[in-house]
């Protein structure tokens, strides 16, 4: 009885429930008429696009200069000086050159990224760099590349990392190739045991210690005249003086 009574003083009061796709159509019809919401639509599509066109024709073509970042809107943990990258270069045999050296694709996350920091920047981006493999600036790879974008006094501003991590051992398996002084000792363990490796009675019936280091010279020699032939013939170089090489047999 009760609720009868109800529902006949809601019809009498002439209150419906609300609909609240009627109310977003009105809301929108305030501010803009049907006929023009698909132009205006058209036109913010056009605008943004353009502005990606011109990040991605920066990003490939390279453009120098320093961006004046406003400190305060920043992120400070991704904030690197250069000593920092060159670090990391060198242990793990990477590149830090101009994008317009970067042969890889440019992922449309770093786009979004860049647009977005330069909204709140109120500033056009400049003079991006990237560390990747070698090989990512001439083949098209996988690996875990890095963009940034100059600070300037050697700092630089991370924007975006894409791709694969690199392979766990790849900082192990370049250590002989960030110094002289690293590749020297990595040729005197191998030879050593190499020299392990050959047996006792080869060169005498009972081989001396004497013996053995000189079979152990003998070793180095061979391996180390083998290793500085095919770094000669194929113009390579150690990571401290390749990480912000432009040539590719380096």
């Amino acid at each position: 009885m009760l609720k009868k009574k109800k529902m006949k003083l809601k019809l009498k009061l002439g209150l419906r429930r609300t609909n609240l796709e009627e109310q977003l159509y009105k809301s929108r019809k305030q501010r803009i008429s049907s006929e023009n919401i698909l132009q205006q639509v058209q036109e913010i599509f056009e605008q943004e696009n353009k502005k990606e066109e011109t990040i991605l024709k920066k990003i490939n073509e390279g453009s120098d200069g320093i961006n004046t970042f406003n400190l305060n809107l920043l992120e400070s943990n991704k904030i690197f000086h250069l000593s920092d990258i060159e670090k990391l270069c060198i242990e793990y045999r990477l590149r830090f050159l101009d994008s317009n050296y970067f042969k890889g694709e440019i992922p449309y996350e770093a786009l979004l990224k860049i647009k977005a920091l330069e909204k709140e920047q109120q500033i056009a981006l400049k003079g991006f760099k990237i560390v990747a493999p070698s090989k990512l600036f001439k083949l098209e790879n996988a690996d875990d590349p890095l963009l940034f974008a100059p600070m300037g006094n050697n700092y630089f501003y991370l924007i975006h990392k894409w791709g694969n991590d690199l392979h766990p051992l790849r900082k192990l398996l370049m250590w002989p190739f960030r110094h002289l002084e690293n590749f020297v000792g990595f040729l005197l363990v191998l030879s050593f045991l190499i020299a392990l490796l050959i047996p006792d009675g080869l060169f005498s019936p009972q081989q001396t210690t004497t013996q053995f280091f000189m079979i152990f010279f003998f070793v180095f020699k061979w391996v180390a005249g083998l290793s500085i032939f095919y770094g000669f013939k194929k113009g390579k170089n150690f990571s401290s003086a390749i990480w912000q090489s432009k040539y590719y047999n380096a």
